[in-house]
């Protein structure tokens, strides 16, 4: 429930505070005070749409705040989720969750240039997503509500919430698969609107595998061949350079020299100076060194050239395999790495494409068994729709009769419609408020008195049902006074027992029945109009019930009246 609510600068209001608490309170005043903006605030607080001409002229911005009291752990578990916390100072429960004096702040802020922002549980949020965190503390009844009554759509989530929680449970199941079933039919229809471009892909995908399976490339095999074929195209002159560096090193076949004989010579010397020196030894040792390495060296240079011997007919065999390499480079890739990655992506999609006609035998065979299961459920939705149906419009019309209705007749109409997100019912509720006129469509036979009252009719028995904690009531009498509006009053006290009702109104019969009872007062300095919001002391009340009903000057007789319903709403 709502344990506080306090309002800056919001229409007409610029700052109010109203402290809540469980039962009925009602909120009067006179017309253009600022009434509703106690039910536009809550509202707002719930996600509602916020309208930039709402903030106060001359504002930074407009700001509502709301305490909620006994939130239920889903509540809490969603609020955690989106990064909010509960405001708890008391001891915690023996789960480790918030007592039950946690309270949640909700915040709404709204600015002239009609930015808004949102916060739940002293977290950011946005405001798309506030009525889905904490849209189900309060059911909010404004005018908006008696035009939703008239719709097919409400009726039939009124005609399921009264069915129960099982009902509930059906409905969750009946959406699941309703929604696996539009999902598989849309990809079946995708797939076989795909068919044809699907072939043409296979044909494309298997003719380039075909391709490179007869070519077989290897991993870098286009290099390889490229550094080859230049080696080969410039054999002569690598011999001729290969032959200058073993000469050099080595000398010529027919004669000695070369770098390892001067290298010979000077090892002896070298030797001969370690022996006669024994600090030469390094020096010794290091030409040995050299040694070696130009033999190794010179060995190497001499298999380097044996293996630029002439191969006949080797570089016509390197340009026959880069030509037929080259067919491929140029569909799949720039080298045959690129390539071959190109056949492994084209196989795996390849055997993606051939199992989409298994996709399609599965697919239809998933969507059977959905289709079937759909009905089903269909059938049970439908007859505790049946069976929910006369039990509800009993318990309304009991209401109804309470209310100065007794002739009012209400009916569900079931009629058989596609299935769709809510199952195979249109569901329609026929009304008649006098003997011997015909039952037709609540909303386009009903007057806004009668809206009224079938609108709290319906709320009263609903109660029971579960739901929100917190009902807020927009004037839930208009069209009706005198002996309706006491029992209005009354049935509004009754909701009040097991709910916490707040309601907006005019009657002082209405008004009379409140728990508690807040004013909100318009004070105008000829510049710029202010309302504020005060309660209503105990002793005072009789003086304000008959100010509602006598105006400006209160008379005796109105305090009189006061006093008869005050004294009729305690008993």
């Amino acid at each position: 429930m709502i344990t506080e609510l306090r309002i800056t600068d919001l229409g007409v209001i610029n700052d109010a505070v109203l402290s809540l608490h469980p039962g009925l309170t009602v909120v009067t005043g006179e017309t253009g005070a600022g009434k509703t903006m106690i039910v536009t605030s809550i509202d707002l607080l719930l996600g509602g749409r916020a309208d930039a001409k709402g903030v106060r002229a001359g504002a930074r911005r407009a700001v509502v705040e709301g305490r909620f009291a006994e939130i239920s752990d889903d509540t809490v578990r969603r609020v955690r989720e989106a990064g909010g916390e509960l405001d708890a100072d008391g001891e915690p429960r023996d789960d480790g969750e918030p007592g039950d004096d946690a309270e949640l702040l909700v915040a709404r802020q709204i600015t002239p240039n009609g930015r808004t922002r949102a916060f739940v549980g002293g977290a950011q949020v946005p405001v798309g997503r506030v009525e889905e965190l904490v849209g189900d503390l309060v059911t909010v009844h404004g005018q908006s509500e008696q035009i939703r009554l008239a719709g097919r759509d409400r009726q039939r989530e009124l005609l399921d919430r009264f069915a129960g929680p099982s009902q509930q449970q059906r409905l969750v199941a009946y959406r699941t698969c309703y929604d696996e079933l539009r999902a598989c039919q849309g990809e079946l229809t995708r797939l076989r609107a795909e068919a044809q471009e699907r072939a043409r892909e296979i044909d494309l995908l298997r003719f380039g595998l075909i391709e490179i399976e007869r070519v077989e490339p290897q991993p870098g095999e286009d290099v390889a061949l490229a550094e080859e074929a230049q080696r080969l195209q410039a054999g002569d002159d690598l011999r001729a350079e290969a032959g200058t560096a073993i000469e050099a090193l080595a000398g010529s076949d027919d004669e000695a020299g070369g770098a390892l004989a001067g290298l010979a010579v000077a090892r002896q010397a070298a030797e001969r100076l370690a022996a006669a020196d024994a600090s030469a030894k390094p020096l010794a040792e290091r030409v040995r060194e050299v040694g070696y390495l130009l033999t190794d060296l010179a060995g190497d240079l001499s298999s380097y050239l044996a293996e630029l011997e002439i191969q006949p007919g080797r570089l016509e065999q390197i340009a026959e395999r880069r030509f037929e390499l080259s067919g491929l480079l140029r569909k799949y890739g720039t080298s045959c790495d690129e390539v071959l990655a190109w056949s492994a992506r084209a196989a795996e999609r390849l055997d993606s494409l051939e199992l989409a006609d298994d996709l399609i035998g599965e697919l239809e065979r998933r969507i059977a068994a959905l289709q079937a299961r759909l009905d089903q459920l269909a059938r049970e939705l439908h007859d505790a729709r049946v069976v929910a149906a006369e039990l509800f419009v009993d318990q309304v019309r009991d209401e109804l009769v309470a209310l100065a209705m007794p002739h009012a007749r209400l009916q569900f109409e079931l009629t058989p419609i596609e299935l769709g997100p809510s199952g195979g019912d249109q569901v329609d509720l026929l009304f008649s408020a006098n003997p011997g006129s015909e039952l037709r469509s609540l909303g386009k036979v009903a007057s806004g008195g009668e809206m009224s009252r079938v609108r709290l009719a319906l709320e009263v028995v609903l109660a029971d049902a579960g739901g929100s904690v917190t009902f807020v009531f927009d004037e839930v009498d208009a069209g009706v006074g005198g002996a309706v509006a006491v029992e209005i009053g009354r049935r509004l006290a009754l909701l009040a027992k097991h709910r916490q009702v707040i309601v907006v109104t005019h009657l002082a019969q209405v008004a009379a029945f409140a728990d508690r009872h807040f004013v909100v007062v318009k004070s105008d300095d000829g510049q710029v109009t202010t309302s504020g919001v005060r309660e209503v002391a105990e002793r005072d009340r009789a003086v304000e019930l008959a100010r509602m009903m006598a105006g400006i000057e209160t008379t005796e007789s109105a305090l009189a009246h006061a006093g008869e319903l005050l004294e009729l709403a305690s008993r």
